[in-house]
């Protein structure tokens, strides 16, 4: 059985290695969602950010800098909070209600994963 503190190390680590896989494996729907203020091609954000995450879950899987990349995690999420408010933002424009529904209701939600990856690093 798993304990909760290995859980809650083990989880981000994971959940950032998926998207960091999905990101580079399947760009193009992040190109999509990249606030088109930033300068530059989509995909290199969507290539940068997916390797980003393979670090920081490298990180977050090794005790000795599982506190650093637990920050650094916390700084990613932030920074990518407005691609998630972009992808919103479409789905109001010419989404279905679904969509809408999704993509609004994650807003909120990058809140306890934020949380989740700054405990992760204690």
């Amino acid at each position: 059985m798993i304990s909760s503190g290995r859980l809650r190390r083990a989880a981000p680590a994971a959940l950032f290695g998926v998207a960091g896989v999905a990101h580079l494996l399947r760009p193009e729907g992040f190109d999509a969602i990249v606030p088109r203020v930033l300068p530059g091609r989509p995909r290199w954000w969507t290539t940068g950010s997916g390797w980003a995450e393979l670090a920081l879950a490298a990180g977050l899987a090794l005790p000795a800098t599982r506190r650093p990349a637990s920050r650094a995690g916390v700084v990613l999420l932030l920074a990518v909070w407005p691609a998630n408010a972009q992808m919103a933002l479409d789905a109001w424009r010419s989404g279905s209600v679904a969509r809408r529904a999704v993509t609004t209701a994650r807003l909120p939600l990058q809140v306890p994963l934020i949380r989740l990856v700054a405990a992760a690093g204690r």
